[in-house]
């Protein structure tokens, strides 16, 4: 383990980095500057359609669930072109959304549940961004469009093992790219032999993985043992960073529990109590973490009457809380504002919880005709979500539910949060990228 000295240097430079990144209204991240789906970003545009307050909209390659990823004047995002299902990576001019550049990544994939090789959002620190892909290619170019390094995941540490195929984003903190596999064979029922991956010499085994953002070597790999079976050992969630009293931690949910990881070794420092007590084997987690107020929230998979709260890094056998209510399955929860919003994509409903008691402040019907699986991004005290068609809701982030626009802006398979940068918004709908607002900095 590094001096503590070192851990207290990479601590303050990475908190004055995301700080930085905060006041210059960039979206470095799936979620956002403040790693929970929030910015403090005010002034964006009351109202907007696909003709109303439209500053430019572009037209992409292809599908993906990834969200625009946004930095001074550039904008990062990938697709997977239909048919031929080729991966690209692309650069936009935030300014026109002309394509600055791209880059052809390779093949991906598609199921019958929607998900493609463009399922994980980019990251960037201001000078480099990294393209992650469902296949585990994994690059790094610097604004200029000129690779840096480019490897495989897969290939380098054993193929993925998922049913639904692999659909997380990775992790940039304290200078470290942390790559999470949360994935396990699924033995056939009626009590038959494990599925082995047809390269695997080896039943897979859930690991995170930190890579160095400069060089694309790998720094430590964790495993992450688990005692969950066939599906539920499956996760397809991002790591959110942790801290308290100095302690650092990276939190990642799947596998049946929320565990926390020291970013400097990858050693796991606290694990939650299981959110599976059942043992349910279908239990697949696609919620990410969300953190609030020292505890982090845990929601039971495929839209159970779960959600649960924990305060992280004590060491209980209990939840601190447990609300019997509908879970969202798909969509991470927000925090912003103190509290943490649970969008319920299926029921189409949110709520507004007190993450210290699990309290419901509030919840309300959103209206909308599609599902959502997009999670929510909060920014100018409001809530914007959008559903599988290209319905935008924004929704009031205070202490009643109040709907304030509510807008058709197109489409048949979104999936990708809505990013905020410097006064306007970035929305997908799924091959078409909208920026809605006048910049700040114009």
């Amino acid at each position: 383990m590094k001096s503590l000295i070192r851990c207290t240097t990479v601590a303050m430079t990475a908190i004055a980095i995301l700080a930085s990144a905060a006041a210059a209204g960039n979206w470095p991240q799936w979620r956002g500057p403040n790693f929970n789906g929030s910015t403090d970003e005010t002034g964006l545009a009351a109202t907007f359609s696909p003709t109303e307050n439209v500053t430019w909209s572009a037209a992409l390659p292809g599908l993906g669930a990834s969200t625009p990823i946004v930095w001074g004047d550039h904008v990062f995002l990938t697709a997977q072109v239909p048919g031929s299902r080729e991966l690209w990576a692309l650069a936009l001019d935030r300014r026109d959304g002309s394509v600055r550049w791209r880059k052809r990544m390779g093949t991906g994939f598609t199921n019958q549940q929607g998900n493609t090789g463009a399922s994980p959002s980019a990251i960037t620190d201001g000078s480099t961004v990294w393209f992650y892909f469902g296949t585990g290619e994994l690059a790094a170019f610097d604004f200029a469009g000129n690779e840096r390094w480019q490897r495989n995941i897969d290939t380098d540490h054993g193929p993925f093992d998922f049913l639904w195929n692999y659909g997380s984003t990775g992790l940039l903190v304290d200078g470290r790219l942390i790559i999470p596999v949360i994935h396990g064979p699924m033995e056939r029922r009626g009590g038959g032999k494990a599925r082995q991956p047809s390269r695997a010499a080896k039943p897979a085994r859930g690991f995170l993985l930190a890579v160095d953002p400069a060089t694309g070597k790998d720094l430590w790999k964790q495993d992450r043992p688990t005692d969950a079976v066939h599906e539920a050992q499956q996760a397809y969630t991002t790591p959110v960073p942790f801290e308290s009293a100095g302690r650092k931690m990276v939190l990642v949910t799947g596998a049946d529990t929320i565990t926390g990881h020291d970013p400097a070794t990858g050693k796991e420092l606290w694990r939650s109590p299981t959110y599976n007590p059942a043992r349910d084997r279908n239990f697949r987690t696609i919620v990410s973490p969300a953190v609030a107020d020292g505890m982090v929230l845990a929601c039971a998979p495929r839209s159970g009457q779960r959600i649960l709260a924990a305060a992280v890094g004590k060491k209980s056998n209990e939840w601190t809380w447990e609300k019997r209510e509908h879970s969202p399955d798909v969509a991470t929860p927000l925090t912003y504002r103190g509290q943490v919003f649970v969008l319920v994509g299926t029921r189409k409903t949110m709520l507004c919880l007190d993450p210290k008691t699990g309290k419901t402040l509030w919840d309300g019907d959103l209206g909308a005709k599609a599902v959502f699986q997009a999670s929510p991004t909060g920014a100018d005290g409001k809530i914007y979500c959008i559903s599988m068609k290209g319905e935008v809701v924004v929704v009031s982030a205070g202490d009643t539910f109040d709907v304030l626009h509510r807008v058709d802006m197109g489409g048949r398979d979104c999936r990708a949060s809505v990013a905020v940068s410097d006064g306007q918004l970035f929305i997908r709908t799924d091959d078409r990228l909208f920026c809605i607002g006048t910049r700040k900095a114009d």
